[in-house]
């Protein structure tokens, strides 16, 4: 196994290029392994579940008999349509909308008929909408929209589908935009700016937000911070579209959080940290915002002492709350948790081979029964069935070649 690099090339400015800091595709493996432990978080915290989380799929445009639409975004060649069969995964391209400069991270409108895209053309970061037509065509929607911030990473759509939001990656800001009547993207109506650092010089000399997402209620944002080791919470006011702070939880120093990902049903949320290989639960006062640091679980087998340095990067949870996915960057695989103590705790079951080099992202299909994963420098994406009652990964077919990828979206 080659000696793999201090840090991975995350730096957004060159996300595609594999140069020296680039690792070479690891020993991808699947292993089984018992319980790493659950911690009980809880009663003791005062979180408590909430009814509203549970909010009806939105309808989806479809292509064909058996085939719905999946987008992906690109380094170097735009947003690319596809069309996947709904049993196996198996893609097929069909169209491409090169005009907009690496968008890395995709979002859908509740209602399923607008693509949001991130777009680095400019110094500063940019976010855009399309109109999603008959075969996922794409129609650009309005002008691109300056997210205020350098090497924008991540965007969401609030739970109302009236507002934008964008996390500056370089930056360390998040901004929020209005969402028009068309579904084009509006006047941006928040900018706020992260400070602090982490302990690592390399990767957190400064503020890096990574990703920006809402609660399954609506109620409150969340923006994580792989640069301050911190998540932070904000209540969004729906009239002005103004992000307003509420509080702030810190990681365990160094670890880089990344991405994070709700529980369905219960107030818990898990928050996959980069750069200690860990993924961590956290504990969520639904009335007040505020999460609770809780356990933190190596993201593969042998944790700390795996032969090979990773870096988790996307974090997915099934519909019903029972399994978590994690992508594993280095050791090139998707880890499956199970969720236990009614979501306060998890356990790593296995992991599978991500299916090529550096898997950046992962996505659930709606019907949950396949999961996509879009490796970078691989430049494919890989389709697996989703067992229902195991929720183990079943790799189907041959992965997708394609090009250097930010994401996976099917709709």
């Amino acid at each position: 196994m080659p000696a793999q690099p201090p840090h991975p090339p995350e730096h957004p400015e060159h996300p595609h290029h594999r140069g020296p800091g680039a690792p070479a595709p690891g020993l991808a493996r699947r292993s089984l392994l018992g319980s790493l432990g659950a911690g009980v978080l809880g009663a003791a915290l005062g979180v408590r579940a909430s009814a509203a989380w549970a909010r009806p799929a939105p309808a989806r445009p479809e292509c064909a008999a058996g085939r719905r639409p999946a987008f992906l975004g690109t380094y170097g060649n735009g947003i690319i349509t596809c069309a996947y069969d709904t049993t196996t995964g198996a893609l097929t391209r069909q169209s491409s909308f090169p005009s907009v400069t690496d968008p890395s991270f995709l979002a859908v409108s509740p209602d399923g008929k607008v693509l949001y895209s991130l777009d680095n053309s400019g110094r500063q970061g940019a976010v855009r909408a399309f109109a999603i037509g008959a075969r996922g065509a794409l129609t650009a929607l309005g002008p691109a929209r300056s997210t205020g911030g350098a090497n924008v990473t991540h965007l969401s759509v609030h739970p109302t589908g009236r507002h934008l939001l964008s996390a500056n990656y370089g930056a360390g800001s998040v901004a929020a935009h209005t969402i028009n009547a068309d579904g084009s993207v509006g006047a941006r109506t928040a900018l706020v700016q992260h400070t602090g650092s982490g302990p690592d010089p390399g990767r957190q000399e400064g503020p890096h937000a990574h990703q920006i997402l809402t609660d399954p209620t609506g109620a409150h944002v969340f923006a994580v911070d792989l640069g301050t080791d911190k998540v932070y919470t904000y209540r969004l006011d729906t009239v002005s579209g103004a992000l307003r702070p509420v509080s702030e939880v810190r990681s365990v120093p160094g670890a880089g959080p990344r991405h994070m990902v709700f529980h369905p049903t219960a107030p818990y949320a898990y928050v996959a940290n980069e750069l200690n290989s860990t993924v961590t639960v956290y504990a969520y006062n639904t009335a007040t915002g505020v999460l609770t640091r809780g356990e933190s679980l190596p993201t593969v087998p042998g944790g700390a002492g795996a032969a090979v340095r990773n870096y988790p990067a996307e974090v997915v949870i099934s519909a019903d709350g029972r399994f978590l996915y994690l992508s594993n960057r280095g050791h090139e695989s998707v880890a499956r948790f199970s969720v236990t103590g009614g979501g306060a705790g998890l356990r790593l079951l296995d992991t599978v081979p991500s299916g090529g080099s550096w898997p950046r992202h992962i996505s659930l299909a709606p019907s949950g029964t396949l999961l996509f994963a879009a490796n970078q420098y691989g430049r494919t994406v890989a389709a697996f069935t989703v067992h229902q009652d195991s929720g183990a990964l079943t790799p189907s077919g041959s992965p997708f070649a394609t090009s250097s990828l930010g994401c996976v979206l099917p709709i």
